[in-house]
């Protein structure tokens, strides 16, 4: 197998920018310092990664162009949604190459995601008996499959993957012929799982009005860094009131409305922090940017977040693109 990897790291940014082909970012939405770990390997057709964040996150960005993106969840150990959707242990996740997404996963969560190349699954799905009803099906983000299969494929995906990463390359044309056959592996288990009588090909699950509003604030909070919004304006924006925006996301983000955007400003500032020099843009400059005037209240908030100091986070030390 190419491009294998098992890493452990104390960053999330670190984390997700070390996931191949993903253009996404993780903003850190619960204090401490954070622990993960990744395991992943590459194919010819397809990319596999498993990934368990000791933190609450979300993770917003969007999917590798000419694929088709697959999740299974592994562990659920709090609220989930999926583009707006509820999730639970029955469910699949799935986005189109190039699909624009938002998650939040829980404390804990584990997650098993692969995706393959569009032409090697729509062949694979041409042999199916119903490709217009899956086809049909995957346009929803997230699938509730059947309860009955979902827990032995999940463990036999896990098991196809963990084997996967014991082996040692071998000749070319011997690694090749087992990359085929867990690339076949793999969208075997899925297509049985969609094409199973017992999942619903004509279901629709709309996104919440809260998640709507969750990931309304969101994105007017990143896009104007550095005069974010009052959650009074964010109110008078979206037309509703204090208290449904507080229950919104008290109900999707298991936090404060103000908890969770002064997150997501502090962590485009430690993702700034990360992808500059020191003596190309200060701290002060870096707060600035992201909306924070009085330095010692930003350092205070910071390290409650990551329990680290701003002025203690590695400088230029990978290579994550600050994006707004």
């Amino acid at each position: 197998m190419k491009n294998q990897l098992i890493g452990h790291f104390r960053d999330i940014h670190v984390h997700a920018a070390t996931i191949h082909e993903w253009n996404q970012d993780y903003s850190q939405l619960t204090a401490g310092s954070s622990e993960s770990s990744l395991m992943q390997l590459s194919t010819a057709g397809c990319h596999v990664f498993r990934e368990q964040i000791n933190q609450r996150v979300v993770q917003q960005g969007a999917a590798p162009r000419g694929k088709m993106c697959f999740a299974v969840p592994i562990t659920v150990p709090g609220s989930i949604r999926m583009q707006g959707r509820e999730v639970d242990d029955s469910s699949l996740f799935f986005l189109h190459g190039g699909e624009e997404f938002m998650f939040h996963m829980p404390t804990g969560m584990e997650l098993l995601s692969i995706t393959f190349e569009r032409e090697l699954f729509e062949q694979a799905l041409a042999q199916t008996a119903s490709p217009k009803e899956v086809s049909q099906l995957l346009r929803q983000p997230v699938i509730k499959v059947s309860t009955q299969r979902v827990a032995g494929a999940r463990h036999r995906l896990l098991a196809m993957f963990t084997q996967a990463l014991m082996h040692e390359e071998l000749d070319s044309t011997r690694d090749r012929e087992r990359e085929q056959a867990l690339e076949q592996a793999m969208l075997d288990e899925l297509l049985q799982l969609l094409t199973d009588p017992a999942c619903d090909k004509q279901q629709r699950t709309a996104s919440s009005t809260r998640s709507f509003i969750v990931e309304k604030c969101h994105r007017l909070a990143t896009a104007e860094m550095n005069s974010v919004p009052s959650v009074s304006e964010l109110c008078q924006r979206l037309q509703v009131s204090r208290r449904t925006v507080q229950n919104s996301f008290r109900a999707v983000a298991e936090t404060t409305p103000l908890n969770y955007l002064r997150s997501l400003r502090l962590n485009g500032v430690r993702r700034t922090l990360m992808s500059t020099r020191a003596s190309d843009l200060s701290i002060g400059d870096i707060a600035a940017q992201w909306g924070f005037y009085h330095l010692s209240h930003f350092a205070a908030e910071y390290h409650a977040l990551f329990a680290e100091l701003p002025s203690h986070t590695a400088r230029a030390a990978i290579a994550v693109c600050a994006r707004a």
